[in-house]
């Protein structure tokens, strides 16, 4: 008994004197409150209403980090290597162009479906989209790199994409080739049908 009084005026000695908090004091301060919903909880909001047409496809859960010197490349079966090479070099024109540069993540998610279906609705064939390129594997830049050769390949619409040459941005920006669509195919079939008489 002796030694839990002792302890108790121990811990008195420690603590000095105490008093009780006041009322509407005896929470903690969480910093001041947001006036207006988050940018996540927007997003979410966009998302649950239907506004993200194309974006529930990419996942941004988990992504293998592409060296930050090493060039993207993908190419479906039956591209040749010769597209590839002229893609690489910048030997199709910039038909249109998507600026992700410091721009974040989500944001990017949503804008990259909305950009590849416009382009190939408008029978665009090859596209430009600049994202930076940090000198870490880890920086933010190279992350978005990294999600971009995760994504793109989930485009049907997408051929292939390789990264730029020094001309056109270099490993910060990716050239991509897109698919036709069946109206510039069909508009093909009736040029050659007339070159042929």
């Amino acid at each position: 008994m002796t030694q839990s009084r002792h302890d108790d005026l121990d811990f008195r000695a420690l603590v000095g004197e105490v008093r009780p908090l006041r009322r509407g004091t005896d929470r903690a301060d969480a910093g001041r409150r947001h006036a207006g919903p988050s940018e996540a909880q927007l997003a979410r909001r966009e998302s649950a209403a239907g506004g993200d047409e194309g974006c529930d496809m990419l996942s941004d859960d988990f992504v293998d980090l592409v060296p930050p010197f090493d060039p993207l490349a993908f190419r479906r079966d039956g591209i040749q290597q010769g597209v590839m090479d002229r893609l690489r070099h910048g030997g199709y024109p910039v038909q249109a162009s998507l600026h992700l540069l410091r721009r974040p993540l989500e944001e990017c998610r949503r804008a990259l479906p909305a950009f590849l279906r416009e382009a190939w609705e408008h029978d665009l064939r090859s596209v430009l989209i600049i994202h930076g390129r940090g000198r870490e594997i880890d920086s933010p830049p190279n992350v978005l790199r990294s999600y971009l050769a995760k994504w793109l390949p989930t485009f049907d619409e997408v051929q292939a994409f390789a990264s730029a040459g020094q001309a056109d941005g270099g490993l910060g920006a990716t050239w991509v080739m897109l698919r036709k669509s069946e109206r510039a195919r069909a508009a093909n079939r009736e040029r050659q049908q007339k070159r042929r008489g």
